[in-house]
């Protein structure tokens, strides 16, 4: 298991995506699994930088391991902005025209639909959603 904490800003997503890249390249990942990670680390981590910490500026913890047996790769964001799970909101009906949809919740939708699992629990005054992907 490897882990690196981050500034919750937009700015370090790159900085995120391309830490998490160096590890899937390593790993033989398919190009199609690493953009779906990809997608979700950018969806993931640009709604904790807008929203997790609406009064002050705080972290991101990055956790990742891999299960070679299964092949199977797990991301965790880890941070200790104001308590939010994502997995309780409705997905938006995507069957409505664009102008017609509500704002917001397409790119957790979008998490949802490429990744094989995801976890959410609050502990320790920390939200940690777990991401994981067959790869």
């Amino acid at each position: 298991m490897q882990e690196m904490s981050f500034s919750a800003e937009i700015e370090s997503i790159p900085d995120v995506t391309a830490w998490i890249d160096e590890e899937l390249e390593k790993l033989g990942c398919s190009m199609k699994a690493q953009m779906q990670i990809d997608l979700a680390i950018d969806e993931i981590f640009s709604n904790i930088a807008r929203y997790a910490y609406p009064d002050k500026s705080g972290s991101v913890t990055i956790r990742y391991s891999f299960e070679a047996a299964s092949r199977l790769f797990s991301v965790a964001f880890i941070d200790q902005g104001i308590p939010f799970d994502p997995l309780r909101h409705e997905d938006p009906d995507t069957s409505l025209d664009i102008s017609e949809r509500e704002v917001g919740g397409l790119g957790i939708f979008l998490v949802k639909k490429t990744m094989d699992e995801i976890g959410y629990h609050y502990r320790d005054g920390k939200n940690i959603l777990c991401l994981k992907k067959t790869i």
